[in-house]
Order: C-alpha cells, then structure tokens, then sequence
C-alpha cells in the first residue's frame, strides 16, 4: 500500500508540476513563492496582489496530492500490478495520441506552407485567412491545437501506436525530399522540416514503448546470471536512480522558469529562421515533455512490477501466496 501511495504522488505530482507551470507562465496565474509571501511566510515582499483564483489554484494542488495517496489506502484490494497497468496503459495513451498529433500536424502544417510558398494560400483562403495563416501565434492556436485536441479523441479509440507507420512515414518523406531535389531540382524549407519533426518524434515517443516491451539494448555482463529477486531489485534501482531522477531534470530545467529552455519557445510559439518552413519547432520543445511524462509512467510501473515481483505477487490475482 506504501508503494501505491507513493507512486501515485509522484505521477499525481508531475502532472500537477505541468499544469502549474502552464497556469504561471502561461495565463499568469500565481506564483508558489508569492503565495507564500502573501501568508507571511517568507520574508520576500509580496510583489502583487493574489486574486482568490490564485488561492483556490494552490488549494486545489494541495487537495489533489492529499488525495492521490488516500485514494490507494481506501483500495486495498487492488495490487501493484493493477496499478502498473493503470500507469503502463497511460503512458501508452499519452504516445498515441502524440503519434496521432504529429502525423495531423505534420501533414496540414506541410500542406499550408507549401500553398504559401507557391502563393496559392490567399487564393484557397482568402487574403485575410492568408496573412493570419502567417502568423505563429495564429496557426499554433487555431490549426495545431484543434489538432492536437482531435488526437487526443482518436487515441481513445484507437489500440495502435504507430510506429511502423510513422518510421515508414518518415522513409518516404525524406525520399521525396532526395527526388524533388536531384531530379526535379526543387527543395523548399518545409520538405526538411517535415523529416525533422517526424524524426524527433518517432526516436523519442518510442523510448517508452520500448521499455515496456524490455527492447532497449541491456550489457548483461551480471544481469542475466541474476536470480528473479536480484533482476528486478536492480530494475527497481535502476528506475528509482536513474531513470525517474532524469525525467524529473528534464521537465524541472525546462519548465521552472517562464524563460526556460521548453517553457520558452513553447509559450512563445517559436519557429526556425528558414522563411517559408513549417511552424512546428516549438511543438519539438514539447516532445521532451512527452519523453519526460511517458518515461516516468511506463518507469514507475516498471517499479511496481517488479515490487510485485519481489512480493511473490500472483500475476493474476494479485495476491500473495500462503
């Protein structure tokens, strides 16, 4: 039950850290230091006024985190491995519907720059539409968002991650790029970006998909001697030391400021420097957040597996035996 409650802060708590960071920076919501400086204790002088949404957005933090562990003492009956399956079949979904995303993304974002590059976006928009289309900020809100909000449904029903698809996808991209520009003597921006946000995304939305499935590459210099106790307190050491300690680096040296490395260009709609490209570079800031989100799950139900393992735990049941 300790194990269950535990994990359940930490992934409650992570996502908590992303929804926060999202209402500071992002919609200007109040700071944790600000708070505290408010009540008194700090001895930092309050820099503004918290409005009661500030409060009520703290309390809310503090009632969530209260009752992520309670949640696990009030269900005794289920095991570690029901909770590592609920955490395993999250972080899947957070991968599909990332998959779904950039393929959506990928395919419209491409198509737009490509009739502007053409000059054929004002005659299928409209002028206004055109110029609007031009804009990051614009085309982040009104095009990849709804997208993005599309994925999310469509990860719901569909079982399938993807990743032959994607790596296929990516294959045929980057040969038409080859084609277009030694046979026909045409490249444009966009044909490289394309390759780029594909790419970035198969590599780092397959890392936990991988873990699950044990396909990383292991040295079993010692390992595959060990018993079943000794393979899965290292597993347990290894997910604890390592692997959680680098996701939760990743989303606090990205996130911890409004002008950090993911934060920024993410809340600024960044896009490269190549003119008429593909505005997709700050959706490649957050496939670290994917990276960091999906890892920590599909770790910690790892963790819990293997806990499971050390307990005797019936795979079925759940149950320890006599």
């Amino acid at each position: 039950m300790l194990l269950r409650a535990l994990a359940a802060l930490m992934m409650v708590a992570m996502m908590l850290f992303l929804l926060n960071s999202y209402l500071v920076y992002g919609r200007g919501g109040a700071e944790f230091s600000q708070l505290l400086a408010r009540l008194g204790f700090s001895s930092a002088a309050p820099t503004s006024q918290i409005p009661l949404q500030g409060y009520l957005q703290w309390l809310s933090y503090a009632l969530i985190l209260l009752a992520a562990p309670l949640l696990a003492v009030a269900t005794p009956a289920r095991s570690l491995r029901d909770d590592a399956d609920l955490y395993a079949a999250f972080a899947a979904y957070v991968i599909r519907a990332a998959y779904w995303a950039v393929l959506l993304i990928g395919l419209c974002d491409m198509l737009i720059s490509f009739l502007r590059v053409e000059g054929f976006l004002q005659t299928v928009t409209g002028n206004h539409l055109a110029i609007q289309l031009g804009r990051p900020i614009f085309r982040g809100t009104y095009v990849h968002y709804p997208l993005i909000a599309v994925a999310l449904v469509m990860a719901c029903f569909s079982r399938s991650l993807g990743f032959i698809y994607l790596a296929i996808l990516v294959v045929m991209a980057e040969f038409q790029v080859v084609v277009s520009s030694f046979v026909f003597s045409y490249e444009q921006a966009f044909m490289g970006d394309l390759v780029r946000f594909w790419y970035a995304a198969l590599f780092l939305f397959a890392s936990a998909y991988t873990l699950a499935h044990e396909g990383h590459v292991r040295v079993d210099v010692f390992y595959a001697n060990f018993s079943r106790r000794g393979k899965a307190l290292v597993n347990m050491a290894g997910a604890t030391l390592l692997g959680l300690p680098l996701c939760w680096t990743i989303l606090l040296q990205g996130m911890s400021s409004k002008g950090a490395s993911l934060s920024s260009p993410l809340l600024g709609f960044e896009i490269s420097q190549s003119g008429y490209g593909m505005y997709v570079k700050y959706l490649m800031a957050g496939f670290l957040i994917i990276f960091a989100v999906s890892m920590a799950f599909q770790l910690v139900a790892a963790f819990l597996k293997n806990a499971a393992d050390l307990r005797a735990e019936s795979p079925l049941r759940g149950n320890m035996p006599d």
